[in-house]
């Protein structure tokens, strides 16, 4: 089991950018998939999650209104849409998966994480 984050880069505030996940070695249409972020000094922090079917969707306060998660379970992949960026957003992105229907925001719940992908917002 293998999940791959790319997509990352450096942009303005006020910016966007599409991560992406990309995952391998699993039946990927069994798992919840979530996004978590860390940036320097600071703990991995939830961003957002998805399940299995794509129906159920959960974000951190913090993103709340900005970030969009989505899912194409036909190609192994979901993705993290971020507008309005802001510096705070600056970290390093990182996608896990869980097996299961139920969708949480429990780092510890979540595995198979790959390299993460850097995201750097100037303001």
């Amino acid at each position: 089991v293998q999940l791959q984050a790319s997509g990352g880069g450096l942009v303005q505030a006020g910016g966007s950018l599409r991560l992406s996940c990309a995952a391998s070695g699993l039946t990927f249409s069994y798992y919840a998939v979530a996004w978590f972020r860390q940036a320097p000094g600071k703990e991995r922090e939830f961003v957002a999650t998805i399940s299995w079917s794509g129906g159920t969707t959960i974000y951190a306060d913090s993103v709340k209104g900005r970030f969009s998660i989505s899912r194409d379970n036909a190609n192994n992949m979901v993705y993290l849409q971020m507008n309005s960026l802001k510096p705070e957003d600056t970290a390093v992105y990182y996608c896990g998966a869980r097996r299961g229907a139920a969708v949480t925001r429990t780092r510890s719940e979540y595995g198979s994480w790959g390299q993460g992908t850097q995201v750097t917002v100037s303001s």
